[in-house]
């Protein structure tokens, strides 16, 4: 496999593998407030989610900025545990709300983009370009978001235009699923209770496993 196959692979399952739980279900609650009518909207906060991570990812992996990989891991199910809490709090779907769950989408990717940053520092070769490998990448990780986000409002489609589930009633369920999993992963992940550089090394070895199979 050549170079972009690699880093488009690692990025692509970084979103699908379950291994990436916390992260499929930050989109996945996201995107809880939309239907398929709004697809527009759904690309615009995809973007700005790509625009938060990408800038910490970028930081984060030249080391120009720095924070505890148990701290990042443990602010991110946070992070899904403030969406999921505000996406219970809405009674209707205004555009108010639309921007608020774009500045989550921004504010909390910062915090996605130095986790997507601890793993990529940890499979890049020391003689290979980091704008190529972050390029690659950051592609196959849009482009499996952007699967993850179409999965949820066909779903959202599906449940509440044909199986005449209430709008408000399928946010809920889907946010308090999300939410009880993201909580259950901040407790687990409070910094001190794991080695978390164990746990990357771990992931990194299981897709590494997975290539030369």
């Amino acid at each position: 496999m050549n170079d972009f196959g690699f880093y488009f692979s690692f990025g692509w399952d970084h979103i699908i593998s379950t291994d990436a739980l916390d992260h499929l279900l930050f989109i996945a609650v996201l995107s809880a407030i939309y239907m398929l009518r709004d697809w527009k909207q759904v690309l615009i906060l995809v973007t700005a989610f790509t625009l938060g991570h990408s800038i910490t990812l970028a930081l984060t992996s030249l080391n120009i900025i720095a924070f505890p990989v148990a701290w990042v891991e443990f602010f991110v199910p946070l992070t899904i545990v403030i969406t999921a809490l505000s996406n219970l709090f809405q009674k209707t779907f205004t555009p108010r709300t639309v921007r608020l769950n774009y500045m989550f989408a921004l504010f909390f990717g910062l915090i996605h983009g130095m986790a997507f940053a601890s793993l990529l520092r940890m499979i890049l070769a020391s003689d290979q370009s980091f704008a190529f490998a972050m390029f690659s990448f950051s592609v196959g990780l849009e482009l499996g978001q952007v699967l993850v986000v179409f999965l949820i409002l066909l779903l959202a489609q599906l449940f509440v235009k044909y199986l005449s589930v209430n709008r408000r009633e399928w946010v809920i369920c889907l946010s308090a699923a999300v939410l009880a999993l993201a909580l259950q992963m901040t407790i687990e992940r409070i910094p001190g209770k794991k080695d978390d550089q164990a746990l990357i090394r771990h992931i990194v070895q299981q897709h590494n496993d997975q290539q030369s199979a």
